[in-house]
Order: C-alpha cells, then sequence, then structure tokens
C-alpha cells in the first residue's frame, strides 16, 4: 500500500505559524493486495447477503426504524451525548425520562436528519448542497447550534484536548480558502463510480472527516454520509447498515486509522478497517433482525388462536418501538382507548410485554425481549 504522507496530502503553515493538513484529491493509488481484496471480498459477500434477506423480511420498515435510532444514538454518543436507546425510543412511545432534553434533541435530531436526507435522495443527488442541507438539520435547537447550521466554516477549526490551540492540536484540517477546493473535489469523487461502491464509501468517509468542513457536526454528517451513499448506491435497498456501533466500540482505532492516512498515508490499514466493520455490522443487522422476527413469529403463533385482532396489529407495532402506552396504541391502531387497553393487556397475559411504569395518567409497558436485542453490544469478531 501507500506509506508516505504525500500520498495522502500535505501540510501547509499558517498566517498564525501552525500546519494545516490539505488533503489530495481522492481516489489515490491504491494496492490490490491479497488481503485487501479479501476483506472487500468478505464484505461485500455479507452486506449483499443483508440487502437480500433485509429485502425479504416480513416488516422491514417498521424493523429499520429502531435500527435508525440504534445509529442515531451510537453516533451522537461518539461525540458526547449519554441518552441511550432505551430513552430515546421510551421518549418517542411517551413515556417520562430523566435523561436531558438537550441530548434526546440532540439524538433525535440524527433520526429526523437521516429519513430527510434518504427523502431527498430521490430528487437530489448527494452532493454539497444535500451535506448543508443535513448539518443544519443535525444543529437546529441543540448544542452546537451556534456552529451556523448549514453553512461551510469561515474560520480554522482543530482537533484535540480541551484547552488545545492549532499548534497543539491532534489534527488541524485545511484553512477556509483550500477547504472550498478540497470541497469541490470531494463533491466530484462522490460522483465517481470507478471504484467498488464499499472501497468508495471509505475514501469518501475518510476525506469528509480530513476537510472537516463545519465549525461543528462533522463527525455526525460524515457517518451519515455512508448510510446515504450505500442507499444512494444500491448496495442496499433501504438503511439497513450503520457503522456507528462499530466506530463507538472501537472508537480508538478509529481515530488512529483516520490520523494514519493524514500523517503517513496508512490507506490500506483505514480500508481494513471499514470493510471489517461493514463485515461486522452486516452480520450483526442480519443477527438482530432475524431474532426479532422469530420473536414476533412465535408471539403471532400464539395470538392467532384469539380473536383479538388489535393484538395482532399491536404486536407488529413493537417491533419498530418495544415501548407503548395504552393513549399511543388507540391512536396508532386507530381504536378506541378500551380496546387498546384489552390489547395491551393481552399482550401482558402472554409476557409479551411487561408494566415498567404504574403512572395512574399513562402506564408505560415494554417488550424487553425485543429490547434486549436492539441494545445488545456491537459484535467485532466474526
Amino acid at each position: 500500500m501507500i506509506h508516505s504522507p504525500e500520498a495522502s496530502g500535505k501540510r501547509i503553515r499558517c498566517p498564525g505559524g501552525h500546519l494545516a493538513f490539505v488533503p489530495n484529491p481522492l481516489p489515490p493509488s491504491l494496492i490490490w493486495t491479497r488481503e485487501l481484496v479479501q476483506a472487500l471480498s468478505d464484505a461485500d459477500r455479507l452486506i449483499g447477503r443483508l440487502a437480500g434477506e433485509g429485502g425479504r423480511l416480513p416488516n422491514p420498515h417498521l424493523l429499520m426504524r429502531p435500527f435508525v435510532r440504534r445509529e442515531a444514538v451510537l453516533s451522537s454518543r461518539i461525540e458526547g451525548t449519554q441518552a441511550t436507546l432505551g430513552e430515546l425510543l421510551a421518549a418517542e412511545a411517551g413515556a417520562s425520562v430523566e435523561r436531558s432534553p438537550e441530548d434526546l434533541r440532540e439524538v433525535g435530531n440524527y433520526v429526523v436528519a437521516l429519513e430527510y436526507g434518504l427523502k431527498r435522495l430521490t430528487r437530489l443527488p448527494l452532493s454539497l448542497r444535500l451535506v448543508r442541507e443535513l448539518h443544519e438539520t443535525l444543529l437546529k435547537g441543540v448544542r452546537g447550534g451556534s456552529a451556523s447550521p448549514g453553512e461551510f466554516r469561515r474560520s480554522q477549526n482543530w482537533i484535540g484536548p480541551p484547552g488545545c490551540t492549532p499548534a497543539t492540536a491532534t489534527y488541524v484540517p485545511p484553512p477556509p480558502m483550500e477547504m472550498i477546493s478540497c470541497l469541490g473535489e470531494w463533491e466530484k469523487f462522490l460522483h465517481d463510480r470507478a471504484l467498488p461502491p464499499l472501497v468508495h464509501a471509505a475514501l469518501v468517509h475518510y476525506q469528509f472527516e480530513a476537510i472537516h468542513p463545519f465549525l461543528d457536526g462533522n463527525g455526525r454528517v460524515g457517518r451519515l454520509l455512508v448510510t446515504l451513499l450505500l442507499v444512494e448506491r444500491s448496495v442496499l435497498p433501504t438503511p439497513l447498515l450503520y457503522l456507528s456501533a462499530f466506530f463507538e466500540a472501537t472508537r480508538r482505532d478509529y481515530y488512529e486509522r483516520l490520523l494514519g492516512v493524514s500523517e503517513r498515508g496508512e490507506w490500506d490499514a483505514w480500508l481494513h478497517y471499514f470493510l471489517n466493520g461493514v463485515a461486522r455490522q452486516s452480520e450483526d443487522a442480519l443477527s438482530r433482525a432475524g431474532r426479532i422476527n422469530g420473536l414476533l413469529a412465535s408471539w403471532r403463533s400464539t395470538l392467532a388462536q384469539t380473536a383479538a385482532r388489535s393484538a395482532v396489529v399491536l404486536l407488529d407495532q413493537l417491533a419498530a418501538n418495544p415501548f407503548v402506552t395504552i393513549k399511543k396504541a388507540a391512536k396508532d391502531l386507530g381504536v378506541a382507548f378500551t380496546t387498546a387497553q384489552r390489547a395491551v393487556e393481552t399482550l401482558e397475559k402472554m409476557s409479551v410485554v411487561s408494566l415498567i411504569s404504574k403512572a395512574k395518567r399513562d402506564r408505560v409497558y415494554c417488550a424487553k425481549a425485543i429490547l434486549d436485542i436492539l441494545e445488545e453490544p456491537a459484535k467485532l469478531t466474526p
């Protein structure tokens, strides 16, 4: 592979005396070693299986919803939020949670931005325009909201420990003037179809993080782009694969691999890391989706022996959110409160859901078996 810093970019001295990194246009010259070809083959095989089997799931759109929220929680956690998936899902179901409303809004914005991006892809290709729109959605009304949402930076930023300066920072991205040129080249590469899609996605993600075009939110936008790119390139029919779980579980490696490209031109290490993440998270998504569908199928079989149609419909809703209140169930099912209450009680008697909050106004129930599957740590090895 490539091992010289010149292979990935150059360092320039800025007016303040510090050095900033300016990445070279993509793509780099890649040497297709046997190991790299094998890593790409494994990732392609597993994400292809995810695409095929995911498309055949009986409820892919319902199942996609908690997976999107899991991605939002883990991507935001990399940036310092503490909200859990259970807290986010409970809040969406109408339950009160103790977590900071700001943390929940920040994670919620990630969900909105991803869903917005998927919708926009039907009319607008991945582009700098869409990137700005995603950024604006992410930072609306949350921490970082004063950092010019939807606008590329006009000043120097840097990455490093609290209190550091550009001279002592771990990494200093290109200054604004050079950044504009880098973004133009990056957008051009977005539309390049010469490389395999997974390699293309890995390079796009690295370059975006190296350019760091916003004052805040670069990591979250960069991770959103991976998911959107795989959907745009028709690698996945719906956003079933999310890499933030892998990046969060291997956070130190994630940052070291990115920095390794900028400092030493270690494209091979970054590509191996990224492709391994794709392979592991494809297996992970297949396992979680399969086990959730197995639970639902078993419960449906039991319910088929009763005439409780509303309970069967409510069961499907638990795939989208394992938390439920009677008030929300009545609204989602379009039935009377008492009908929804009977449906919830039916599922409670079957031990599908259990009461977790005894508030008189609106009790909260949870399908703990589904939540446990969703909240399992990411699997990092085959």
